[in-house]
C-alpha cells in the first residue's frame, strides 16, 4: 500500500516523469479536447445518475412534503458552502501543479461521496457526506481551465460549447439511467455512480496527460485562494466588469431550477424518479445539441456578447414559462423551445476567459466556479422556503411555480446588467479609436 501511494503521488505531482511504467507514453502525449470530453461525459454522467434520486432519498428519511423540501435544501446548501470555499483553491493549485492531479482529487471524492451516500441511514449523514464531496469536487472548474490550456483565446468559446456538449450527453445518459435503476431501488443509482466515479479516477490516472506545461505555473499563495480575494480578483479583472453581477445572477436563476426541478415537477404533477430522469435527459439532449453542433455555426454569425444576450432573453422567458406549465408535456416543449438559453454559459465563459492571462486561467475559472459555488450555497436557501410555502397546495395550482417565476426576475437582471456592459464596453473602444 505504501508503495501504491508513493507512485501515486510522484504520477500525480510530476506527470512528466511517471514512476509507474505500465503506461509510459501518456507523458508523450499532447493534451488535447478528446482526452478532456471523455473525462467530463464521464464525470457528467455519474453526477446525472443521482439527480433523479436524492430528494426521494431525503424523502425516505422525513415524513411530508414540506420536510422533505426543507432538508433537501440543507443537503445542497452543505453541498454548495463546502464547494464555494474549496473551488477557488483547487484552482490555484492546479494553477501551481497542473490540473491532472486535481482532477483525480475530485475523481477520488466523487466516488466516495456516491458510495457513503448508498450506505446513509439517516439525513445527518446525507449532510456529512455532500459537506466532504463539495469540499474535494472542482472538476468543471479545472476541465474548463484544461480546455483553456490548449485552446487560443478566439476559439474558446467554440470550446468551451464543445465541452459544455460533453456535459450535456452526459446529462442526457445519467438522468435517465438514475431514474430506471431508482425506479428498482433508490440507493441502486449511488452505487452506480460510485463505479463510474472511479472509472474516471482510472481513466485520468492511466490516460489524461496534463495540460498546463511548468513553465506556466506559478506558486500557491493562499491569500489569493480564500474565496473572496478571488471573487474581488475576478471583478476586477479588466474586461470583466458587470459580468460578474452577471453570472452571479444568472448562476442563481440556474441553481434555484436545479434545487426547485424535482420536488417542483413531484409537487404539481406527481412525477417519480423515472419522469424526472427523462425530462432531465431532455435538458441535457438540447444542451448537446446546441452546444455539440449548432454553437459553432451560431458564432459564425453572432458574437459572444450578442449570443449571450439572445440566450438570456430566451431563458427568461422558458422560466415564466415553466413555473405557469399547467402539464407534465409542456415541461419538455419548453426545454426544445429554449435552445438559445443553452448557449449563454459558454458565451460569457468565454469572454471572462479572454480577459485573463494565460498564467492565471485556473484560478480565474475556479474563482467563476467559486461565484458559481456561492449561487448554490444561496439558491437552496431561497428556493426550499418558497417549495415549503406551496408544498401544502393542490397538484396543478399555478402557484407551485414560485420558484421558477423568481428565477424568471434574477434572469431578467442578468439580461439588463449584460446590455449595460456591453454597451459601455463598446462605447469605450469607439474612444479608443
Amino acid at each position: 500500500a505504501q508503495a501504491f501511494g508513493r507512485l501515486w503521488y510522484l504520477s500525480c505531482m510530476n506527470p512528466s516523469k511517471p514512476s509507474f511504467k505500465l503506461f509510459p507514453a501518456r507523458s508523450e502525449r499532447e493534451a488535447a479536447m478528446p482526452f478532456i470530453m471523455v473525462t467530463a461525459l464521464v464525470d457528467m454522467v455519474a453526477i446525472g445518475l443521482i439527480i433523479p434520486v436524492l430528494p426521494a432519498l431525503v424523502g425516505s428519511f422525513t415524513g411530508s412534503q414540506a420536510d422533505q423540501a426543507f432538508w433537501y435544501g440543507v443537503v445542497t446548501f452543505t453541498f454548495g458552502v463546502a464547494n464555494f470555499f474549496a473551488s477557488p483553491i483547487l484552482g490555484a493549485l492546479s494553477d501551481r501543479y497542473g490540473r491532472r492531479p486535481v482532477l483525480l482529487i475530485g475523481f477520488c471524492g466523487l466516488a466516495l461521496s456516491f458510495f457513503a451516500t448508498a450506505l446513509a441511514t439517516a439525513v445527518w449523514m446525507l449532510i456529512a457526506v455532500r459537506l466532504v464531496s463539495g469540499a474535494m469536487q472542482a472538476n468543471l472548474a479545472i476541465a474548463n481551465a484544461y480546455v483553456a490550456d490548449i485552446t487560443p483565446p478566439e476559439q474558446r468559446a467554440k470550446r468551451f460549447g464543445m465541452l459544455g456538449a460533453m456535459f450535456g450527453v452526459g446529462f442526457i445518459l445519467g438522468p435517465v439511467m438514475g431514474g430506471l435503476l431508482g425506479a428498482i431501488d433508490l440507493r441502486l443509482p449511488f452505487f452506480v455512480a460510485g463505479s463510474l466515479a472511479l472509472l474516471n479516477l482510472l481513466y485520468g490516472y492511466f490516460v489524461l496527460p496534463e495540460s498546463l506545461p511548468a513553465e506556466r505555473r506559478h506558486a500557491f499563495h493562499w491569500i489569493a485562494a480564500n474565496p473572496v480575494a478571488s471573487l474581488r480578483g475576478l471583478a476586477q479583472l479588466k474586461g470583466a466588469g458587470r459580468l460578474v453581477a452577471v453570472v452571479a445572477c444568472s448562476g442563481l436563476a440556474q441553481f434555484m431550477l436545479y434545487t426547485s426541478w424535482v420536488l417542483y415537477a413531484t409537487f404539481k404533477f406527481g412525477w417519480g424518479p423515472l419522469e424526472n430522469g427523462w425530462s432531465l435527459a431532455a435538458v441535457g439532449i438540447v444542451s448537446a445539441i446546441v452546444q455539440g453542433l449548432l454553437l459553432g455555426r451560431l458564432l459564425k454569425r453572432f458574437s459572444p456578447q450578442r449570443l449571450a444576450v439572445l440566450g438570456m432573453v430566451s431563458s427568461t422567458l422558458a422560466y415564466a414559462a415553466w413555473g405557469a406549465a399547467t402539464e407534465g408535456w409542456m415541461m419538455f416543449a419548453i426545454i426544445f423551445l429554449n435552445l438559445l438559453g443553452a448557449t449563454v454559459s459558454a458565451a460569457i465563459q468565454s469572454i471572462i476567459s479572454g480577459a485573463a492571462d494565460a498564467r492565471s486561467q485556473g484560478k480565474t475559472l475556479g474563482a467563476v466556479s467559486g461565484l458559481n459555488s456561492l449561487m448554490a450555497v444561496i439558491a437552496p436557501v431561497l428556493a426550499a422556503p418558497l417549495l415549503v410555502m406551496v408544498s401544502h397546495l393542490p397538484k396543478g395550482d399555478w402557484r407551485i411555480g414560485m420558484p421558477f417565476y423568481f428565477c424568471a426576475l434574477l434572469q431578467a437582471v442578468a439580461l439588463l446588467l449584460a446590455v449595460s456592459h456591453f454597451r459601455r464596453e463598446r462605447r469605450a473602444r469607439l474612444r479608443a479609436q
